[in-house]
């Protein structure tokens, strides 16, 4: 049952990483006026360091864990999520900032060392269960705070409480942790020697640059629907409902992004046309006027936008010579890329929306980036058992030797 408990104590931190992010987005009014700060600009830093500090953590993930231990390394990550949640009680802004530095690099951690956790501990065929769950928690949390933000300040009585009360759950999750986690071999197994693979060997690997340029259109899109859509008027509904929309409908394609990875044996089938249902729902969603097509189109937007992400993180984990120590790196640069990749197009579609002097340009361009996983699914290798059938009778390598 240890597997199953550790399970549990990474998907409650990563998803009460992301609860302190956004109930932190949605107090910014009261924490601004807390420490006598104004101004949209000021106000982003909240969340713009949380992005560049995720970039950073991601690239210093795979080394930690080498350095420390898997036991070592998310106690680490838990910790400095709870001080994200217990700078609410900083003096300053400054401080503030800095706490928030902090979140995000224990979520940059966390969701790296997911991966040689879940490789670790769960069977081949138990990994698309778990895979679709792990993708499913920073959507929790993010639904845990739009749902409770409000009625925890009124309970608490100030933003400063809602927050700190994140970073000492956090703090009891890291004890629980340390208490029950180990350290394992990053190498594959307990007689291997150990492994020397770190960034320089991962960036040698194209396939580490193909798989996050697959998502970082889909990661855009995903964000800009929160960022840039209220930002526009003119959709047929509030954009804030097509948000509300989206994730519930998110949730629902994880559940079923489960199913089909379990069920299918191949994985770039799923994420060609899951991407491509993508785009179309979401290009319907911002062009029609008819308010019931776009609600229906935001729904199968969000379905189709997380239906692939099983497939997506468990394609790598079937990757012939896979090991923990090599995840690390494949995820560290996935993530890291995605988000470096996903910060430059949103500032692109700023720049698109401010030259054309249409804002509506800038949600159309993100529909149009969203396009990169059905693109680069072409190139992406395939990990699933009908690949592996068609090899052994060519009289080559099982992709799952």
């Amino acid at each position: 049952m240890k597997k199953y408990l550790l399970e549990i104590l990474m998907f409650s931190a990563y998803a009460l990483f992301a609860a302190s992010w956004v109930s932190g987005a949605i107090l910014t009014p009261d924490i601004q006026s807390s420490f006598g700060e104004e101004g949209f600009a000021n106000a982003t830093w909240g969340s713009n360091v949380i992005t560049l500090a995720k970039v950073a953590g991601n690239l210093a993930a795979a080394m930690l864990l080498v350095r420390l231990g898997a036991k070592r390394a998310f106690t680490l990550a838990m910790v400095l999520i709870a001080v994200g949640g217990l700078g609410a009680l900083a003096g300053d802004y400054n401080g503030w900032l800095l706490s928030r530095l902090a979140l995000g690099l224990g979520g940059a951690l966390a969701i790296v060392y997911f991966n040689p956790v879940v490789l670790h501990y769960f069977s081949a065929a138990e990994r698309p269960l778990i895979n679709g769950i792990n993708a499913a928690a920073f959507n929790t949390g993010n639904l845990l705070a739009l749902l409770s933000t409000g009625a925890l300040t009124a309970w608490l009585g100030n933003w400063q409480s809602v927050v700190a009360l994140y970073g000492v759950m956090l703090v009891a999750l890291a004890v629980l942790w340390w208490l029950s986690a180990e350290d394992f071999s990053l190498s594959g197994g307990g007689n291997r020697p150990a492994e020397k693979y770190g960034l320089l060997e991962g960036m040698r690997e194209a396939f580490n640059w193909w798989l996050p340029l697959a998502y970082c259109g889909v990661l855009f899109c995903y964000i800009a629907v929160f960022a840039l859509f209220p930002l526009i008027d003119g959709f047929a509904v509030a954009s804030n409902h097509l948000s509300a929309v989206m994730i519930a409908a998110g949730m629902v394609g994880t559940a079923a992004g489960i199913v089909v990875t379990k069920r299918y044996p191949l994985r770039l089938p799923v994420l060609r046309y899951a991407g491509l249902a993508l785009v179309i729902f979401a290009a319907l969603m911002l062009v029609s006027r008819n308010p019931f097509i776009a609600y229906a189109a935001a729904a199968l937007a969000g379905f189709f936008m997380f239906l692939p992400m099983t497939a997506l993180v468990t394609l790598p984990q079937e990757l012939p010579g896979m090991t923990p120590a090599r995840i690390t790196v494949t995820f560290a640069m996935f993530w890291s890329i995605s988000y470096t990749v996903e910060t430059a197009l949103m500032y692109g579609a700023g720049v698109l929306a401010d030259s054309s002097g249409q804002p509506a340009m800038a949600a159309y361009f993100a529909v149009a980036c969203s396009a990169s996983l059905f693109l680069v699914s072409f190139v992406l290798p395939e990990s699933g058992r009908k690949a592996t059938v068609t090899e052994a009778d060519n009289g080559t390598e099982s992709a799952t030797a």
